[in-house]
């Protein structure tokens, strides 16, 4: 690994053309038309998964979390605006700032981003899949699975920034049409959804309390904003406004998303008295109790925004983290972040677009090998902390390279912490189920 040193780079220089819009180069976008990475951030932050856990939530408590709820949105806000604060008031990606940390962030960034990879693939082609062969129950699950990776990957594959940005937009628009329509047909009962805004702690609710607060909306597509915004052209301090609210309205969308499962779990679930499965199937669940609650339709049309949610989730990573990886080994072998093969649909870039897509369908066949399904949990657990804990010295101290007038504040910092412990908790947490887990299986 070379340890070439970027300090000499001007802060916030613009990376060379690749597909960024020179008119970008001018002045911000009006406000009317900031549409921008926030959305893809909001469409790839929640999954089938998050959804789930917001439903069990939701059904078990009704709306006594629905601060944690508030919480975990101020907190991510806190963390992607702080990881794009340091990208564009410097110049740097992310992983340059981590070069700067020492070779150690690397050392593990490089086995976590392979390895989650390959089992994140499997797991997205499966979720994706599950509502579409509930629609169309004579297709085999693992026709489906294939079929919608390729699709993402030919999108992701043959698509500029614009486009895939306009996709995901359409996406978007599907989930918030079924699910928070979902919600308004459920009825919510206003005045104990506000009561959920006091904060107080179920009996029992610890676990759950600490996963909406700390888990919904959170991956390792973060630290994918910051290319993004690299993509879309805001790579200069003067988009900070524009990115700050971009930031902020991905994380209330987010947060409407997560209120209306709760909704759904309060009012729909838990008056059926079903308790919903770990994992995807728990939303097969929740169509069996809307098809009995509300007829057939509104229960095909859940499946259509189950099938949105887990697809922008599958589309955002094939795109965001594959730009992270093309960083990443350009930066491994010492060629920097401005070389071509760093950049989107570089070399670097579809080597993991291939990597994400085509091993990974072995594991629908053959199962998850239990070493592999270890290290995928042991270092996932760790990357949200390592995250946290990087961006406090890359956003306080002189020797990382940012401007002084856009280093943390006391509150930045104080956020920053409290997300780190937050995060170092559930990644223990994350850790001994996922050991519990391989061995009990």
């Amino acid at each position: 690994m070379s340890n070439e040193s970027h300090s000499g780079r001007t802060p916030a220089t613009p990376p060379p053309a690749g597909g960024f819009a020179p008119a970008s180069e001018l002045e911000p976008p009006k406000k009317w038309k900031v549409v921008g990475p926030g959305l893809v951030v909001a469409a790839t932050g929640v999954g089938a998964a998050d959804m789930v856990a917001t439903l069990a939530a939701g059904s078990r408590y009704g709306y006594g979390l629905l601060w944690a709820v508030v919480v975990g949105v101020i907190l991510k806000i806190v963390l992607v605006e702080g990881t794009a604060r340091y990208s564009i008031t410097t110049g740097n990606t992310i992983l340059e700032g981590w070069r700067k940390l020492g070779r150690w962030p690397l050392w593990y960034f490089g086995p976590y981003i392979v390895i989650w990879g390959f089992v994140y693939g499997a797991s997205a082609m499966s979720s994706t899949a599950l509502p579409l062969a509930a629609l169309f129950p004579a297709v085999p699950l693992w026709v489906f699975a294939i079929g919608t990776a390729l699709l993402g990957f030919g999108l992701v594959w043959m698509n500029r920034y614009s486009v895939f940005e306009k996709i995901t937009a359409i996406l978007v628009g599907i989930m918030f049409f079924t699910i928070v329509g979902l919600a308004v047909i459920a009825t919510p009962n206003i005045p104990e959804m506000f009561t959920g805004f006091v904060p107080l702690l179920p009996e029992g609710g610890m676990l759950y309390t600490l996963a909406l607060a700390g888990g919904v909306g959170g991956t390792i597509t973060l630290a994918a904003y910051g290319y993004w915004l690299r993509e879309k052209g805001w790579y200069q301090p003067k988009f900070m406004r524009v990115m700050r609210l971009d930031n902020t309205m991905a994380y209330v969308m987010t947060g409407i998303f997560v209120l209306a499962m709760m909704i759904v779990g309060a009012e729909v679930v838990r008056a059926a008295g079903v308790a919903v499965s770990s994992g995807d199937q728990g939303l097969l669940d929740l169509t069996n109790v809307l098809e009995v609650e509300y007829g057939v339709v509104i229960s095909k049309v859940f499946l259509i925004g189950f099938f949105a949610a887990a697809f922008s989730s599958m589309l955002g990573v094939w795109n965001g983290v594959s730009l992270m990886f093309a960083d990443f080994w350009a930066n491994f072998r010492g060629k920097g972040s401005d070389h071509s093969d760093a950049k989107a649909h570089g070399k670097y870039f579809r080597f993991y677009l291939v990597w994400l897509t085509f091993p990974p369908m072995l594991l629908l066949m053959l199962g998850k090998p239990i070493g592999l399904v270890l290290a995928y949990g042991v270092m996932g657990s760790l990357f949200m902390p390592f995250l946290a804990i990087t961006l406090l010295p890359l956003l306080n101290g002189t020797r990382w390279g940012i401007p002084a007038e856009w280093r943390n504040r006391w509150y930045t910092n104080t956020a920053l912490v409290i997300t780190a412990v937050l995060f170092v908790w559930l990644g223990l947490y994350e850790l001994v189920s996922r050991v519990s887990e391989v061995f009990a299986g």
